[in-house]
C-alpha cells in the first residue's frame, strides 16, 4: 500500500498479506499519537479480541518525535524516540491481536495545518481498503491541538467517500479531556469491563511514556472505573469500566454542517442542563 510519506509503516501482527489484513477490518481507529489508541479505543479492541468475524485496525497519524522523555529515555534524540514509540505501538498491536497497525509518520505541525491534505488522502486510502463498520477518532472537545487536528481530517476524509462506502458510525473518544461533562443522553458509553489484564498490558507496553513520568496506565484505568461508578447517581454499578464517546455520525449525514458548530451544540445542551437544574431547585 502506498502512502504519501515513504517513512510510513504498515504492520500486520499475524503476517497475513496486507490487502487481506486490511479488508477484514470491522472496527478502525485513527489516533494522533502512539498509545492514544489503547487509551481511547479499549472497547472495540476488546470486542474484536479473539474473534473470527470482528477485527480491529489501529492508525497512528503522527510520528512521536516530540514526545516528553525522562529516566532511561531522557537523552534520546527525537529520531530515537520515534523508533521507540513505533516499536511500542507494534507491541500493542501484537498484544491486542489487531488486524493491522498503520503508522503514517506525520509531524504534528502538518496535522495541525488545516490546509495540508496529505494525511486526509492517506486516511481516505485506508478507509477504502478497510471499509469498516465503525470508525473511532478523537472527540472535538479534546484539549490537545493535534488530537483535534486528526479528528477534523478524519471527518473530512470520511465525507469524501460515497455514501455507500461510509461507516455506519463515527465516534469521537476520550484522551486529553474526558466526556463526563456531556449530558447523559448525549454520551455514548463504551463498556470496558472485560479483560482488565489485557487492558493493563496494552497500556503497559508504552514504557517510554510511563517511565518518562506520565502514568497513563494508572490514569486511564482509573478514569474507566470512575466513569463506571459515577455514570448514574441512583443505581448500582452495572459495569466495572466505562469510557465515553461523542457521536459524530451526524456530520456524515449532514456534510455541510460545521464540526465547530456541532460540538458547540453539545456544550450548549450541557450548559442548559446545568441552568435548568439550578432553576428548578431555587
Amino acid at each position: 500500500m502506498q502512502f504519501n510519506l515513504d517513512t510510513a509503516e504498515l504492520f500486520v501482527p499475524d503476517g497475513l498479506p496486507v490487502d487481506e489484513a486490511l479488508a477484514r477490518t470491522t472496527h478502525l481507529c485513527f489516533a494522533a499519537h502512539q498509545d492514544d489508541i489503547e487509551i481511547m479505543a479499549a472497547e472495540p479492541i476488546l470486542k474484536c479480541f479473539q474473534q473470527k468475524d470482528l477485527w480491529f485496525t489501529g492508525v497512528v497519524v503522527s510520528d512521536g518525535r516530540g514526545s516528553p522523555r525522562d529516566d532511561l529515555y531522557k537523552d534520546y534524540t527525537d529520531e530515537e524516540m520515534r523508533v521507540v514509540r513505533f516499536k511500542e505501538q507494534k507491541k500493542a498491536a501484537l498484544v491486542g491481536e489487531y488486524a493491522a497497525q498503520v503508522l503514517l509518520d506525520y509531524p504534528s505541525k502538518s496535522i495541525k495545518d488545516g490546509s495540508n491534505q496529505q494525511a486526509v488522502e492517506d486516511i481516505v486510502t485506508l478507509l477504502k481498503a478497510t471499509r469498516p463498520q465503525i470508525v473511532y477518532t478523537h472527540n472535538l472537545a479534546d484539549k490537545h491541538d493535534t488530537h483535534v487536528g486528526v479528528a477534523l481530517k478524519v471527518i473530512e476524509a470520511v465525507r469524501q467517500l460515497p455514501k455507500e462506502e461510509q461507516p455506519q458510525k463515527l465516534y469521537g473518544c476520550e484522551v486529553w479531556r474526558d466526556l463526563d461533562w456531556m449530558i447523559d443522553a448525549d454520551k455514548v458509553p463504551f463498556d470496558c469491563s472485560a479483560h482488565e489484564n489485557l487492558q493493563a498490558a496494552l497500556l503497559g507496553v508504552f514504557d517510554s511514556q510511563i517511565c518518562g513520568g506520565k502514568r497513563y496506565d494508572l490514569a486511564t484505568l482509573g478514569r474507566r472505573k470512575a466513569h463506571a461508578t459515577y455514570f448514574t447517581s441512583h443505581g448500582t454499578d452495572v459495569t466495572t469500566g466505562l469510557s465515553f464517546g461523542m457521536d459524530l455520525t451526524l456530520l456524515l449525514a449532514e456534510p455541510d454542517k460545521d464540526p465547530g458548530v456541532y460540538v458547540q451544540e453539545y456544550i450548549q445542551r450541557f450548559a442548559q442542563d446545568v441552568a435548568d437544574r439550578i432553576g428548578k431547585l431555587r
